[in-house]
Formats: C-alpha cells, structure tokens, sequence
C-alpha cells in the first residue's frame, strides 16, 4: 500500500527514527497533511522488565535473597521508671493523692511506696490496658495525670506528715512541745533543738484548741475521757480538759475527723517516746 506524497524511502527512515525513540522513552510526531494536524506515532517494543522483588510479610526478608532476612523493626525502649516500691518523697505522696481521687487507693497519703500503693497502680494499668508492673513509669503518669486534679495541701497531708514550719519565738528557750496549727506539727524542742516532729489535728470549729502558752499539768498514761467516754493514751494535759494524746481515730481517719478541743498525735510510736520524756512543769505553746 503506497502513502500518498511519501517515498519508499522516506517511510523507511521515519520508521527508523520512531524506532529509536522509543527506545529513548520519546515519541515522535511527524509533520503531515491534513490541515497541520500532528498525528503521534507509537511503537510498541517487547518488554524487557526484571522479575519484581517482594519482600516477606512475615519476615520483613526479600524473596530470592537466600533465607536472609532484615531485623525485626524495634518496639521502642520502654517507659521510665518515676517511682517504684521502696521510694519515698513528695512526688510518691502527690501519686497516692492522685490515686485516691480515683478510687485506686483508700489509704494515705503517706508519701512512701508502700505494697497498698503497687497494688493500686497495679489495678490502675491494667484497667487501662498498660503493662500491669506496679510501678510508675512515665506512660502510667501521662494517664493518672489527665484524670485527676493537682491535690492541695489537705489531700497531700490528709493522715499527717506534712513538713513543719519554723517554731515560735517562744519555743527558743528550755524544754517546750511547740505546737503549730498552721503546719498542723508538733515540735518536741530542748533549748532551741528540735529533738521531735510528728502531725497533730485540733479542736472542730465548735470546740477549738486554746492558743497561748501553758504547762504541762498532769501526765495519764491509760487515760479515758470522763466526758466523752473515748480513749486518750498518753494524755499530757495542758489547759483544763485539753491535752496533748494519743487518736486512734486520727489514725484511721485522718484529718477528716477531728477532737473536742485536744491536740492529737496519729504516731502511737512518737507519742509513747514523746510520753516517756516530757515532765510535768514543761511548757506547751500552742500558735498559729
């Protein structure tokens, strides 16, 4: 079949030259007839392609490779450790105040690491999917700490603890149970030392601890109340029916409850030591 206006020849070499370009990856356009229109002309070659690589699913290796394999892509290092069993400090107490806001701890704060505490950090991550290790480690934290508000002073030294303040003026000299209601601590003071500190809890609104300076009148150490019919082991009575004793209720409670007017001590331990030492005739001085 003859193309009009094109040679034998020159059919040949356009050919020709499509042929190369294809193999360049171009195309050819040839000029012609027919109103300028270009009309591309396309070759098809055989395909010469390499096999295609694939790559394990399962063990991240490359078909064909000899059993090879590439490493396992890393999890990433695990969480650090905040706190663990043992530990102690303002941050593990702010953690047990936490923890009690959502019903994970019942007890404390105490501000030490104690098995109570594991448990519920524990129970805490595996309610919520995480590793159940019973420490605190920085995932733990990021949770806890979204759920829950920063406590205040109150939920942090709810059973005692919190740090004292700096004694009265009148506590400097000789033998004196320096007792602060702000810090809510006792100090137990011998010629301007602290030898002593331990939380106390007062009076309620309507049955207020006296403030001033008074004296140790009387010391009982198996103690009833005649007029409430409670328990005050290791009374050192100080302003009519106050004295400094023993809670059992503070113990168990906290500051949740409070005395008739008392000075309370959770510490059965500090109190019997606290006892043994004071005399009758020491000073008491009870301040804001």
């Amino acid at each position: 079949m003859r193309i009009p206006g094109r040679s034998a020849a020159a059919l040949a070499a356009l050919v020709s030259t499509a042929a190369l370009a294809a193999l360049s990856g171009c195309t050819v356009e040839p000029a012609g007839a027919g109103g300028g229109h270009h009309l591309p002309v396309r070759i098809e070659l055989p395909s010469s392609r390499s096999p295609t690589v694939t790559r394990s699913a399962e063990s991240g290796g490359t078909a064909g490779s000899g059993g090879r394999s590439a490493p396992t892509p890393s999890t990433g290092p695990a969480p650090r450790v905040l706190w663990s069993p043992g530990d102690s400090g303002t941050g593990v107490r702010e953690l047990q105040a936490r923890l009690r806001q959502v019903d994970w701890l019942l007890d404390g704060p105490t501000g030490t690491y104690d098995d109570l505490t594991e448990r519920a950090v524990s129970g805490f991550q595996g309610k919520r999917g995480l590793p159940r290790t019973g420490e605190l480690d920085t995932v733990t934290w990021r949770r806890l700490l979204g759920m829950t508000h920063r406590p205040g002073r109150w939920e942090l030294y709810l059973m005692g603890g919190q740090p004292a303040d700096a004694p009265d003026t009148r506590c400097l000299t000789g033998r004196v149970l320096c007792i602060s209601k702000t810090s809510r601590t006792l100090r137990w003071m011998v010629d301007g030392r602290t030898l002593e500190t331990m939380s106390v809890r007062f009076g309620s609104q309507y049955t207020p601890t006296r403030e001033g300076v008074f004296r140790v009148y009387w010391k009982s150490r198996h103690h009833v109340s005649t007029l409430y019919d409670s328990p005050m082991p290791y009374a050192l009575f100080f302003s009519g029916g106050q004295a400094v004793h023993y809670s059992y209720d503070f113990a168990a409670r906290g500051y949740a409850g409070g005395s008739h007017g008392c000075v309370n001590v959770r510490d059965e331990a500090a109190i019997a030591a606290l006892f043994a030492q004071v005399r009758v005739g020491d000073r008491v001085v009870v301040h804001r």
